[in-house]
């Protein structure tokens, strides 16, 4: 063990204090983050601080006041843009509030899922937001609650319960796909991508809506499921080419989905606004870069995860208020590709 330094003596928040010209609870506040403390004064004694060298401890500081500025945040698919631009619109409200974020991917396992959620509980962080893993039991919000951790659920629903919740209106945002591609005169429009949970339930919901309110019929074979990945995308619409030679456009779960199926077109020597009309969804940053840019139903992902934020950072401030949910409105971007 090394031993102290003769005659050293480390920084205390006395010190801060007495350097900055103001209080011991004043520097407190401003180590913490509080938005009380004026920017001016703020400065100043993170400059006095910073000067004589104190270092704020700031796990002792949660041990005494038995609480936590840790944020576990569990993403199901880091692979998927969509679900790091969520991430960022969340840390980035989490951060302006004080909080650190502390990240982790499930990559859609329920056992991995599983094993977080127990560690976030040991760490006894302030609060969890999830994106939830495919086949999430729809009781996990009432498991969590019973731990005494704030959460918030992200993009996928788990069903009805009482638990806060943002995410986007998947039925809306295919319908709006459907009706603009019905209304340039396709009678037959496949959907491509996904393969289970609620977020492929509703946009079918919004799939078949369209087709109801166009009086066009609905054909099980036009849905191609596959994994909602560039992959996924291009064996569904290798499979959709070689057996419905008729079907012109199509709408995809998702953005990855669709650049899947831009390739598959690609290789067939078709492309994608001349021969084929495509949507995506989601409107990740790439989408307007892809040759063609590609149509997509934007849901303003960061929005998505600001909100999160927000609605668990009201949660942990008002445990015992009433539950909450933020739906954003798609709107669809128009691009070359349909």
């Amino acid at each position: 063990m090394s031993k102290q330094t003769p005659g050293f003596r480390a920084a205390t928040i006395l010190d801060v204090a007495s350097a900055a010209n103001v209080s011991k609870s004043t520097v407190s506040l401003v180590l913490r983050g509080s938005e009380l403390i004026s920017a001016e004064t703020s400065r100043r004694v993170r400059t006095a601080a910073s000067k004589i060298g104190y270092v704020y401890n700031r796990r002792a500081a949660e041990l005494r006041r038995q609480s936590s500025n840790t944020i576990g945040v569990v993403i199901n698919d880091l692979r998927n843009s969509f679900f790091v631009e969520v991430l960022v619109g969340l840390e980035r409200r989490l951060a302006d509030a004080g909080y650190t974020v502390f990240m982790a991917h499930t990559n859609e396992d329920l056992n991995r899922q599983q094993r977080l959620l127990t560690v976030l509980r040991e760490q006894g962080v302030a609060g969890i937001a999830i994106c939830p893993a495919l086949a999430t039991p729809a009781s996990l919000p009432r498991t969590v609650k019973s731990w005494g951790i704030p959460m918030v659920v992200m993009v996928r629903t788990l069903g009805v319960g009482s638990y806060d919740f943002a995410g986007s209106d998947n039925c809306a945002g295919v319908r709006y796909a459907m009706n603009h591609l019905i209304g340039r005169g396709h009678e037959h429009v496949a959907f491509l991508g996904g393969v289970t949970g609620p977020v492929l339930q509703q946009r079918l919901d919004g799939y078949k809506d369209a087709l109801h309110a166009h009086r066009v019929g609905f054909d099980p074979d036009l849905i191609v499921t596959s994994p909602p990945t560039r992959e996924g995308g291009h064996a569904a619409m290798l499979h959709l080419l070689s057996t419905h030679k008729r079907v012109k456009a199509a709408v995809c779960y998702n953005d990855l989905t669709a650049f899947g199926a831009l390739s598959a077109l690609g290789d067939c020597g078709l492309r994608a606004g001349t021969d084929f009309a495509l949507v995506g969804f989601d409107n990740i940053l790439d989408s307007a870069h892809s040759n063609p840019p590609l149509s997509t139903v934007d849901v303003k992902s960061e929005v998505i995860g600001a909100e999160a934020a927000q609605l668990l950072l009201a949660r942990i401030k008002a445990p015992g208020t009433r539950v909450r949910r933020f739906v954003q409105a798609p709107a669809l971007v128009l691009r070359q590709s349909a």
